[in-house]
């Protein structure tokens, strides 16, 4: 006799029941129906489940023969054909459709009624869902097969099983869940940040922020539409920007350049040009006379004169000086 753990985990009468599948009830009569229990008892006494020393054993076994032949098939039949007939809608909590199980096949079926059958329903119909899921998820991408079985909740240790994958798969696949759930909550205190916000405002600080499109659609709750009109107006009012930063640089420019030549008075113009030779005498290098003319305030037109055309500043002083 031996003890199996199929054993330790299958109780009795669904091992009698697996054994009354295997029969033709249309043959089980008078001496058929004897052999036959006789031959089920040393079948179940091998597996560990020792139905010829107990005789509320030997009549389970009897009972479950007689509704079997009153029934006119096995209460098994009945019940593989409804757990096979159970879809991922059918199960998503297994007590409640262990329930619906029992409801339905007890009609024709007492035994299932009794309690102890009930937890036993409710783990085959685990298991049935474990298997649905299973399935449902190696038929997607695997990284999408690995989020799928974690967002039903299912162990490390199952997935990595049923799905065949190591452990540094599911981790890896763990992380980018993690880094997508940070991300999600960063969304979501930029959007408190905004909160009675137009639409449109919303979408420029989220954009503005390095959100996805995706994320900006689900967790603001806008349409493409939406983002499009944003990212125009963000384009209009950047063009704008450039304009202006434009604007000031010339200005700036212009101003660091110091006034026209014929709008230099000749007290300055004068007062420019002796600096400009007292920097020529230090230095003949260009860079290093543009560099401490522009130092010295010296208007941009006159270092240009200098540099290119040094002659024309006794011109011009002398015209200063009337």
């Amino acid at each position: 006799m031996t003890t199996t753990d199929e054993t330790e985990k299958k109780p009795l009468w669904v091992g009698i029941e697996e054994k009354l599948l295997e029969l033709n009830p249309g043959e089980l009569s008078g001496q058929a129906k004897e052999a036959a229990i006789q031959k089920i008892v040393g079948e179940l006494d091998n597996e560990g489940f020792n139905v010829s020393r107990s005789g509320g054993k030997m009549m389970q076994l009897r009972w479950a023969m007689d509704d079997m032949l009153k029934v006119g098939r096995p209460l098994m039949k009945d019940f593989n054909d409804a757990i096979a007939a159970l879809s991922l809608e059918d199960v998503p909590d297994p007590s409640s459709a262990t329930s619906k199980l029992i409801a339905n096949l007890g009609e024709t079926w007492e035994e299932l009624k009794k309690v102890e059958c009930r937890l036993d329903i409710i783990r085959i119909v685990e298991e049935t869902r474990l298997d649905l899921l299973v399935k449902k998820a190696k038929e997607l991408p695997e990284n999408e097969s690995i989020r799928f079985l974690i967002k039903e909740q299912l162990e490390p240790e199952v997935i990595i099983n049923k799905l065949g994958i190591t452990e540094e798969k599911l981790a890896e696949v763990v992380a980018e869940i993690a880094k997508e759930k940070a991300e999600r909550e960063r969304v979501t205190n930029l959007l408190e940040k905004v909160d009675g916000k137009s639409d449109e405002e919303k979408v420029k600080h989220l954009i503005t922020n390095n959100v996805t499109e995706e994320l900006i659609i689900e967790l603001a709750k806008v349409d493409q539409a939406a983002i499009n009109n944003a990212k125009k107006a963000m384009e209009e009012e950047i063009k704008e920007q450039q304009r202006l930063a434009e604007e000031a640089a010339a200005k700036k420019k212009a101003e660091a350049a110091g006034p026209a030549l014929e709008d230099i008075t000749p007290d300055d113009m004068i007062d420019h040009i002796d600096s400009i030779r007292e920097i020529m005498e230090f230095s003949e290098v260009e860079k290093e006379i543009r560099t401490m003319c522009e130092q010295s305030a010296i208007p941009q037109c006159l270092v240009d004169i200098a540099v290119s055309d040094p002659d024309k500043l006794d011109e011009l002083e002398k015209k200063a000086e009337g």
